[in-house]
């Protein structure tokens, strides 16, 4: 039978806190976090879903998970500005992790969101990609466009994080669902700093399976929403983006969905 355990480690990978294996796991972390603690997920078997919440200022993600263990690692200093100002401080941390319901993994859902993606391979998905991020700042990092943030109306620190492109008109943002997936419905938020952000006319998303579609935008601060032909595939790339003819030099994305449902 599938278990979960949740462990607080620090940066020498000396355990701080742990719980016992279960389907629904909690801790209590009672200290300040350090640089180097990080969050331990444990699976007794890999390939499970799971609800996490690493951090109780977040919302909760459900998760695919590949590995037997994976990392989450507490950002601090420059990675922490893309987060709330109460995320992450103080001497008591709730910690939780479940087992997904087959009803929820059935459910039609977004399933790009997930406000506990991080740089690198860290086996949980859906995780983000780019091959540019403005300055390599975190305000601007690829994750920022799943982490369920929906304002726009600026640029930068929390909440108005985005990805940046660095002004690159080769820019392209990977969307990696680590399983299949059945995709019937994308819906992008641009940034709409205006007038200091320019806006993209149009962008291409080319799926796993070869296909494609080109999505054409509006200047809007609303979320634009494009029904697609369902698909089957494992992961999408979000690239060609034409920018509109404006002065400003910054079109960003501030979220992207997928909808659809496990294939």
């Amino acid at each position: 039978m599938q278990e979960i355990k949740l462990k607080v480690q620090d940066a020498g990978g000396r355990t701080l806190l742990t719980c016992a294996e279960a389907a629904d796991v909690h801790l209590v972390y009672a200290a300040e976090y350090r640089p180097g603690d990080h969050i331990v997920l444990e699976c007794r078997e890999p390939g499970c879903f799971c609800v996490v919440q690493f951090e109780d200022t977040l919302p909760s993600a459900l998760v695919y998970v590949t590995r037997r263990e994976v990392i989450y690692t507490i950002p601090f200093g420059e990675g922490r500005v893309v987060f709330s100002p109460k995320s992450f401080t103080g001497g008591c941390h709730l910690i939780r992790a479940r087992l997904a319901t087959p009803e929820e993994i059935a459910a039609r859902r977004n399933l790009a969101l997930n406000p506990f993606d991080q740089h690198g391979d860290n086996g949980y998905f859906p995780h983000t990609s780019a091959n540019v991020e403005t300055r390599g700042e975190a305000v601007f990092a690829s994750y920022n466009a799943v982490d369920g943030v929906y304002e726009n109306a600026s640029h930068g620190v929390w909440p108005y994080q985005s990805w940046g492109i660095n002004r690159d008109p080769n820019a392209a943002w990977t969307l990696d669902f680590g399983r299949a997936v059945r995709v019937d419905e994308l819906r992008v938020t641009l940034r709409a700093d205006f007038p200091h952000d320019s806006w993209w006319t149009q962008g291409e998303v080319t799926f796993s399976d070869g296909s494609c579609e080109v999505l054409h935008f509006e200047k809007t601060d609303k979320p634009q929403s494009f029904a697609i032909e369902p698909r089957t595939v494992t992961s999408l790339t979000f690239g060609k983006l034409i920018k509109a003819d404006d002065p400003s030099p910054f079109p960003a994305l501030t979220q992207f969905e997928a909808w659809g449902t496990e294939a």
